[in-house]
């Protein structure tokens, strides 16, 4: 394995030479970078495959467009690219196993200590509200809506 620093001129270079490239870029509440751009798919080897895991917020390839399961994958300069849409629904039992093994954690302090309690113990479900009282306490989710936003502790 090769730990590589994060810029176009890395990033250029793996793209060319990968037989594969997995996108799964996530900006929680936002929409994804493009960080490849379409002149470095031009330059991939005929037959390359791209895999754009992040296109349910918008893909992180500049070719990218959302498919489905039924026509999943099409080609751009004879690169395949596979974007589709909720690729868990795929494996719909494992998908949900892992999902609830992941948040049931994070539920059970709900249930158990509410929401205001539950924000003041826990970074992580502070962090996951997105709106409370009517208000946007995310950043990320009032820039992607042109909306303004607060800070969850000054609305509680």
């Amino acid at each position: 394995m090769v730990t590589l620093a994060s810029n176009v001129h890395t990033v250029r270079d793996a793209v060319r030479q990968a037989d594969l490239v997995i996108g799964a870029v996530l900006t929680p509440g936002a929409a994804a970078p493009r960080l490849v751009r379409r002149e470095m798919i031009s330059r991939m080897k005929k037959g390359a495959v791209v895999v754009d895991v992040a296109i349910d917020q918008g893909g992180c390839f500049e070719t990218s467009h959302a498919t489905t399961h039924t026509d999943p994958i099409y080609y751009v300069d004879d690169v395949l690219h596979y974007c589709v849409s909720n690729m868990p629904a795929a494996v719909p039992h494992t998908s949900t196993y892992g999902l609830t093994n992941a948040t049931f954690p994070y539920l059970l302090t709900l249930a158990n200590k509410g929401l205001e309690a539950a924000c003041e113990s826990s970074a992580a479900i502070r962090e996951g509200v997105n709106t409370y009282q009517g208000e946007v306490v995310y950043p990320a989710v009032a820039e992607s809506q042109g909306r303004t936003w607060k800070e969850f502790a000054a609305v509680v």
